[in-house]
């Protein structure tokens, strides 16, 4: 019952949101131009054009969905779309106001308007968002939950991901699937995670939880992600799931290539400034050599040297970054993150040896070492290396090797070219995101696994 409140008082903020920010758009813009705000074609253009861009904008960006994330990440979402809603949509109506055919006639005028629109339209998206969240959770308790793994398993990360959720996900019990009482404890649950749970024992618990009506969070194996994208297939009137294992079609390479030839040209011509600003300022900071080069894998496991911004100091140990990692120069710390130090990455693009988007390139040294602990880490190469991706835009620089393929093996055996749109689009938010450059590092706050009687072990 309090859920189905929630969610009513949630969808009815959302709406009041989406007319705030169309009212807020028209009205200041109307305060010079009378068309928009009576019933006009003007009117009826700005209109549509901030509602179907504001769709597609929400559709690749995210959605007012409080309840589900945290407040930071629905406003960086929502601020994104929004804003950009809010230029194309200015841009419509300069364009509406130029009557006559000339195009020298084109003037962007009302810059004061558009700026005034955008900042109160961050300003609603931060109050309704933290309206919501705080409404939402005050009405829903965190749901108790039950974290069932192994005692052998790596629960650092899981540890440091759950308690940033804490308005979301009570946990009462970490306990081993090989438990014989463990449907006692899942009976007075509202939500089990299980996490590295061999393939029967978890069937049966998800049977379980299926029945009793507990929701269940996994982290997925490749297994899944095969069933996941599967279609339903009949065999006369016998249900299969069937899933075509193949690559990229000839098609979709080459639209993927093509792009990748224009877009890199515009941006190394567009961000040309900023090759020259980062070139200096590396010279000024130590005198060393501009660019680094490394040998990275990329489709079929062909190496490349891939290019970047040189943001550590010369001759230093070649292995991954770490949190307040002393190799990093003071100017390495400020390409990193603004991800400038990936901006020659756009000549290997137009080189072809890697795409805007994919899975992004590893040192050799990992990819050896990764795939000699999972072997299923060569799966990611079945595409070119990328500037952007799911696991990057998802993820974070310290995201597991594992959790990294999962992502990548979703992107991949989902690729479509509008995909590909929305990920180039999204990687906006990666600059938002505090935590995405964040560096490799341990922590003592970890889950433990109870002390499993050996009577009741399988």
């Amino acid at each position: 019952m309090k859920k189905s409140i929630s969610n009513i008082i949630v969808y009815v903020l959302k709406m009041l949101m989406y007319i705030s920010l169309l009212l807020t758009f028209v009205l200041i813009f109307g305060m010079d131009n009378e068309a928009i705000i009576r019933p006009s074609r003007t009117m009826a253009t700005t209109v549509l054009t901030f509602v179907i861009v504001g769709l597609l904008m929400v559709a690749i960006y995210g959605k007012y969905d409080v309840g589900r994330r945290k407040s930071k990440p629905i406003i960086y979402s929502l601020v994104l779309a929004v804003l950009l809603t809010d230029v194309i949509t200015y841009f419509q109506l300069m364009i509406m106001n130029t009557i006559v055919p000339d195009a020298s006639k084109f003037r962007l005028t009302h810059l004061w308007e558009l700026l005034i629109v955008m900042g109160m339209h961050v300003v609603l998206i931060v109050t309704f968002v933290y309206l919501g969240n705080g409404i939402y959770f005050h009405i829903n308790p965190p749901e108790k939950c039950c974290v069932i793994t192994s005692k052998d398993a790596d629960l650092e990360k899981l540890s440091r991901s759950l308690k940033k959720y804490k308005k979301q996900y009570e946990i009462l019990r970490v306990v081993d699937y090989r438990r014989t009482d463990i449907e006692e404890i899942i009976e007075k649950m509202d939500t089990v995670i299980m996490y590295n749970v061999p393939m029967n024992e978890r069937t049966e618990i998800v049977n379980y939880c299926y029945e009793h009506l507990i929701n269940i969070y996994i982290n997925p194996e490749i297994t899944d992600i095969v069933e996941n994208l599967a279609e339903h297939y009949l065999l006369d009137d016998v249900s299969m799931l069937n899933f075509n294992v193949e690559g990229l079609t000839l098609e979709q390479r080459f639209f993927k290539r093509a792009f990748d030839i224009v877009v890199s040209s515009i941006a190394i011509i567009v961000s040309s400034p900023f090759w020259l600003i980062s070139a200096i300022a590396i010279k000024l900071g130590d005198g060393g050599p501009v660019f680094f080069k490394q040998k990275r894998a990329t489709r079929d496991g062909r190496v490349f040297y891939v290019y970047k911004f040189r943001s550590m100091k010369v001759n230093v140990d070649n292995r991954s970054a770490t949190a307040d990692d002393d190799r990093i120069t003071k100017v390495g710390k400020i390409l990193r993150k603004t991800r400038l130090d990936e901006i020659p990455q756009f000549l290997n693009i137009f080189l072809g040896d890697m795409s805007f988007v994919g899975p992004r390139p590893e040192m050799l040294e990992n990819v050896y070492s990764y795939t000699e602990d999972l072997p299923e880490f060569k799966y990611r190469l079945r595409v070119k290396a990328g500037l952007t991706g799911y696991a990057q835009i998802a993820g974070k620089y310290n995201t597991s090797p594992k959790d990294k393929l999962i992502l990548d093996m979703m992107y991949i055996e989902k690729y479509s070219f509008w995909n590909d749109i929305k990920l180039c689009f999204q990687t906006l938010i990666v600059l938002l995101k505090s935590d995405s450059t964040e560096g490799f590092q341990s922590s003592d706050d970890v889950f433990v696994v109870e002390e499993t009687p050996k009577a009741v072990v399988k």
